[in-house]
């Protein structure tokens, strides 16, 4: 299901960028995407946009808060009571990086990190309820957290925002994955981290493509940097990128996952 007007607590429900040049990132995203942007006029959002696609949000641009940390994706985490969950968030064992506060009438949020240091956002829906488009290309189509620790980490979700796991079949290759389980539904994974990766723990953002060479050409193009891939997987063919300030994402193409 492409549309979505709301999501069930600890769903992966919206993402969006920290960037130290938000103009040259929205011209970067809608050349390799396609997205027109929304940029709010009120001073107190600082210039942040909301990307359209077909006129449905499906991701957010702004500029960083603090001019020293690197541009990055965030995912938020859907939250009944974002209160309440941040409150669950150092008693879990994890830090509070902004408390909860309202964003006028769209909603409330929190940012923290969870115990392995992974950075995360919490989002209570107002008027914005997330992104309104999903799994097609050009949206949001799975959120990876890449940990250490991978039991402590999915017991700190769990807890939080009451979020289940299941084992994935990897298919003898050694590597330990996690499935996000929400009411039922598989919303995302989490993954076991070498201890040789020299990565600091983190959640990706995948989007979808309809074509991963032509997408990974196209990011070469507008002056980003692939990464890694495209490589086939299981799921189908893959690549992890950097837009031209920095910030890391991955690529999945159309059609490879539910």
């Amino acid at each position: 299901m492409s549309e979505r007007t709301g999501y069930p607590q600890g769903t992966p429900s919206w993402a969006d960028l920290a960037t130290s040049d938000p103009e040259g990132a929205r011209q970067f995203y809608g050349g390799l995407f396609g997205w027109d942007f929304d940029v709010n006029p009120d001073p107190q959002f600082g210039g942040y946009a909301q990307a359209l696609l077909r006129g449905k949000t499906v991701a957010g641009v702004g500029a960083q808060q603090d001019p020293a940390a690197p541009a990055a994706w965030t995912t938020y985490l859907a939250a009944d009571d974002v209160d309440k969950v941040a409150e669950a968030v150092p008693q879990q064992g994890g830090t509070l990086a902004m408390p909860p506060m309202s964003v006028g009438e769209e909603g409330r949020m929190a940012v923290a990190t969870d115990p392995t240091g992974a950075f995360f956002g919490l989002w209570q829906s107002g008027r914005h309820t997330g992104a309104e488009l999903v799994n097609e290309p050009g949206t949001m189509v799975w959120h990876e957290l890449a940990t250490p620790d991978l039991d402590r980490a999915t017991a700190f979700y769990s807890a939080i925002v009451g979020v289940g796991w299941s084992d994935m079949d990897t298919g003898g290759s050694g590597m330990v994955y996690k499935l996000l389980q929400v009411d039922g539904r598989t919303a995302g994974g989490a993954m076991q981290q070498q201890p040789d990766s020299g990565q600091p723990p983190y959640w990706l953002v995948y989007f979808e493509v309809a074509d991963a060479n032509a997408a990974a050409s196209r990011v070469t193009e507008l002056g980003g940097r692939v990464i890694d891939g495209p490589i086939d997987t299981p799921q189908g063919p893959m690549l992890v990128a950097s837009d031209p300030q920095g910030a890391v994402f991955a690529l999945i193409q159309s059609g490879s996952t539910a």
